[in-house]
């Protein structure tokens, strides 16, 4: 990782906190909840345009942080979502035919977006990228990128189970085509270095994602390790490991409150986090600091919210924010 990338992650980290601390606006509650004051600056609207699929744990994760710093930051937050990527593409340009002041938007399929997204640009509305597009946010003339490098993330995670002692892996992606999931894959690879296979799943459908991997495990029992990319995949996953009569493990990215228990069970090893109610938090308040004072937020280089391992070692001190809501 870069240093200028180094710097970046940890610059999220301080705003992260400080997004969360009673001087930034959002004290904690008497029932662990967030409440927050309302900037005394112009009222903005902010389309935020994702490819997350309806009651995905993880893409609520991204929508309650966007709402909490649109809250503080006095912004009408419009947040729309289509998994394919015309589709959300055709989200983007109805956010510009309405006239938002700034987007932000997920390039989980960068082909499908970029063109929406510079037409946005060249209409004078300021645009910012989070969790999916590391490599095609410049490109596409998005000003900043908040999220995780998603090689990198997938390389850590293919040393931690060569750590492990894993020797044979199958890597589940919910999404084919999906330029962050492919990615993820591609690093656990690089990293692992032994026999992985990728299995793709339908993740709109959990009863098939539960037999196809379950299927899997019946067909190759030597199959010790289940890479999931996303937390209800990873549970669903145990069920499957359960099912085919298994002896393989689950280990995952992304986390939700069903995700952390699943850990501190014992029955999900570990999970890489890339903090997503930081990546919406961040990309509707850096549009905030845009517009009313000009600033854009990493310098040209990516703000990384990711990765970090939860296990069992530390998954105690995210259970109480995972209750929440907001882990």
């Amino acid at each position: 990782m870069s240093a200028l990338r180094i710097a970046t992650a940890l610059a999220a980290i301080v705003i992260g906190l400080s997004a969360c601390s009673s001087t930034g606006g959002k004290p904690q509650t008497s029932g662990g909840g967030m409440t927050a004051g309302q900037a005394d600056t112009p009222r903005f609207t902010v389309a935020m345009v994702t490819h997350g699929p309806p009651g995905d744990t993880f893409w609520d994760l991204v929508r309650k942080g966007a709402e909490t710093a649109a809250a503080k930051d006095n912004i009408e937050l419009k947040y729309s979502s289509e998994l394919q990527g015309p589709d959300q593409a055709n989200l983007v340009q109805n956010a510009v035919d309405s006239k938002v002041d700034a987007i932000a938007v997920t390039l989980a399929r960068p082909e499908a977006l970029t063109g929406a997204v510079q037409r946005a640009v060249a209409a004078g509305i300021p645009v910012v990228a989070l969790n999916a597009g590391i490599d095609a946010w410049k490109a596409a003339g998005a000003k900043a990128y908040f999220g995780q490098d998603e090689k990198i993330s997938g390389i850590a995670a293919g040393k931690r189970l060569a750590a492990d002692g894993a020797k044979k892996v199958v890597c589940v992606i919910q999404d084919q085509g999906n330029i962050a999931l492919e990615s993820r894959c591609a690093g656990v690879a690089e990293g692992y270095g032994g026999r992985m296979q990728t299995l793709n799943v339908n993740g709109t459908d959990m009863p098939s994602v539960q037999s196809t991997i379950t299927a899997k495990l019946q067909q190759d029992p030597s199959i010790d390790y289940v890479v999931a990319l996303g937390a209800p995949i990873a549970i669903t996953a145990t069920e499957a490991v359960a099912t085919a009569g298994s002896g393989a493990k689950v280990a995952t990215f992304d986390t939700n409150a069903a995700l952390v228990d699943a850990i501190k069970g014992g029955k999900v090893q570990w999970a890489i986090d890339q903090q997503p109610f930081l990546q919406g938090y961040l990309a509707v308040d850096a549009l905030w600091l845009y517009l009313n004072n000009g600033n854009v937020i990493g310098g040209g280089q990516p703000t990384l919210t990711g990765p970090a391992f939860i296990d069992r070692s530390n998954v105690d001190a995210i259970a109480d924010y995972a209750k929440r809501g907001t882990r």
